[in-house]
């Protein structure tokens, strides 16, 4: 059965691979963004979108009709976060809960909305489960609020929520235009070019990255699967490499022995992040990308649609 699903943030990273998902199986798709983080040219052929701000008050006609709603959008690169608190809760605190009246007054029940691993910045717990929540820097903090509202949006409105702490997804689209890019597509980016990527930090912090094909094989479960409603999910792949690790795998990919750059250390960043994704599982998710598949995947995209022909 064809269904209408939204997606907020669908011209973002996360959310254009889901658009392309969905369209690839048949649903239609309304897309939410005001361009102030995702690119025009990233959202998919055949995605009705609409180029508007999850913190306007008119969203509720856009999303009318709708069987679902992803709200993905958010400001999430924690150096701007730290640098700006105001607008990062009023993006992230009160943009999620204009998304949520939104789907109160269209009459949407069924809201999937992205937490963020970086609510367990303080966890001293690895594997961390979803239980904990420790949250450090502003955007962490951000996150636990928008988190609680969607739970009183359940509590008192009936919507069904279901959220998902993403940790280092990476793969096609990856936005390497903020202000501190993920790491990955930073070192690919660089390398490529020659040039000499840039490691914040002794490079030991650890990570646990998860390819985006297999966050997306989860957000379509979270359609088709009632058991998902009212939970929280973590979504990593349940191991971690060194920062360190990741660019000598790229380099290594490349074939490149162009060292990195070491910079000072960024504040608000955990030391290591490492996914308890038992609950997922138990769901039958899986993640299917090993890390050196992603990492090619990766490369092959940017070859083609980042860099210029002459940096190819």
């Amino acid at each position: 059965m064809k269904r209408r699903v939204a997606i907020t943030g669908v011209a973002g990273f996360i959310g254009s691979n889901l658009a392309d998902r969905l369209l690839s199986e048949g649903d239609a798709v309304i897309g939410i963004d005001n361009l102030a983080y995702g690119v025009r040219e990233q959202v998919p052929d055949g995605v009705d979108f609409r180029q508007i701000d999850v913190r306007d008050p008119l969203l509720a006609a856009h999303v009318t009709g709708v069987d679902a709603i992803f709200h993905l959008a958010a400001k999430n690169c924690i150096a701007d976060c730290q640098a700006d608190p105001v607008e990062t809760s009023d993006v992230n605190v009160t943009g999620m809960i204009n998304v949520f009246e939104a789907a109160r007054r269209a009459g949407v029940a069924r809201i999937v909305y992205a937490e963020s691993s970086a609510v367990y910045e303080g966890t001293t717990i690895f594997p961390t489960p979803e239980s904990e929540n420790r949250p450090l820097s502003f955007y962490a903090v951000s996150k636990t609020a928008g988190m609680l509202f969607a739970d009183a949006f359940a509590r008192f409105h009936g919507i069904q929520a279901t959220a998902l702490r993403y940790f280092n997804v990476y793969g096609p689209r990856q936005d390497y235009r903020r202000t501190i890019p993920p790491a990955m597509s930073a070192f690919v980016i660089k390398l490529l070019r020659g040039e000499r990527p840039t490691i914040y930090g002794s490079g030991e912090k650890r990570r646990d990255f998860v390819y985006v094909d297999d966050v997306n094989d989860f957000h379509v479960r979270c359609l088709d699967d009632s058991r998902t409603i009212g939970n929280t999910y973590n979504l990593g792949s349940g191991v971690n490499y060194s920062v360190l690790e990741i660019y000598r795998r790229v380099a290594e990919l490349l074939h490149t022995n162009v060292a990195p750059e070491m910079r000072p250390d960024l504040p608000g960043e955990a030391q290591a992040t490492l996914a308890d994704i038992s609950a997922a599982r138990a769901l039958g998710w899986e993640p299917r990308i090993g890390l050196d598949e992603g990492l090619q995947r990766s490369i092959d995209y940017i070859k083609t649609n980042v860099l210029e022909p002459a940096e190819r």
